[in-house]
Formats: C-alpha cells, sequence, structure tokens
C-alpha cells in the first residue's frame, strides 16, 4: 500500500470512529433523565434512576399554593418494558390517588405520561424537557 492510499484509509477510518461516535452521543441523549415540566400545572419533575428502574420527583412548582408539592415522588420505581418505554406507579397530587402507568420517551424533548384507573379509563399528558 503506498503512502497515499494509506493515508486515504486512515481518513476513511477516522471519519466512521466519529460517525459512530455521534450515533452513541444521540443515542445517549434521548433517555427520560433530568427534569420534565408538565404543561397543564407548571410543575418541574426530575426523572432518575433508582436502582435500575425511572423514579421522578417534584423539584419546583408554578403556583405558590403547590408548594407543599416539592419533594414529592410521583414515580418510583417504573420497569423499562421497551425501547422508550416504562411502567409503574404514578401518583396524581391532585387527587392523592396512585395509578397504574406508562411513561413513554417521544424523542428528545417529549415524555407521555399515562395513567390508568381500572386499567381502561386511562389519561395522559405530553411533558416538555427543561433545557
Amino acid at each position: 500500500m503506498t503512502l497515499g492510499k494509506a493515508t486515504a484509509a486512515l481518513i476513511k477510518l477516522n471519519a466512521c470512529a466519529w460517525v459512530l461516535i455521534g450515533l452513541t452521543v444521540s443515542a445517549s441523549a434521548f433517555d427520560p433523565y433530568g427534569k420534565w415540566m408538565r404543561p397543564s400545572t407548571g410543575a418541574v419533575v426530575n426523572f432518575y434512576n433508582c436502582g435500575g428502574k425511572l423514579c421522578g420527583k417534584i423539584v419546583a412548582v408554578k403556583a405558590a399554593s403547590s408548594a407543599k408539592e416539592v419533594g414529592t415522588v410521583i414515580v418510583s420505581g417504573a420497569v423499562k418494558t421497551g425501547d422508550n418505554e416504562w411502567k409503574g406507579s404514578l401518583l396524581d397530587t391532585d387527587n392523592g390517588k396512585t395509578y397504574t402507568g406508562v411513561i413513554t420517551l417521544l424523542g428528545a424533548d417529549g415524555l407521555n405520561l399515562k395513567g390508568c384507573a381500572l386499567g381502561i379509563l386511562c389519561q395522559g399528558e405530553t411533558w416538555q424537557r427543561v433545557k
């Protein structure tokens, strides 16, 4: 192999390595961890890894009347059931009830939380990542 061919091969190899690094970084950017805002209330919840499961705690609220909710865990121990899906219990701070829920990651900036009563009456909302 001539010096020119060797240099070209190294450049191609280097380019492939950067593409793979970019794909790895992009994939890791799509996770549920971090702060998300519930549009209907303005509450901010920090989602975090708790023993290999997904948990979420209220870290900020918009309304002063909801200040007592800061620190409340609303998702505890949700289990990953798919590439972008977790299932577990969701606490509705509006009524104090806990529902069976599904959390679905919708790209980098959307997180849908859906709670179900009796397994059939479901209601959900898509939250936005706080940047």
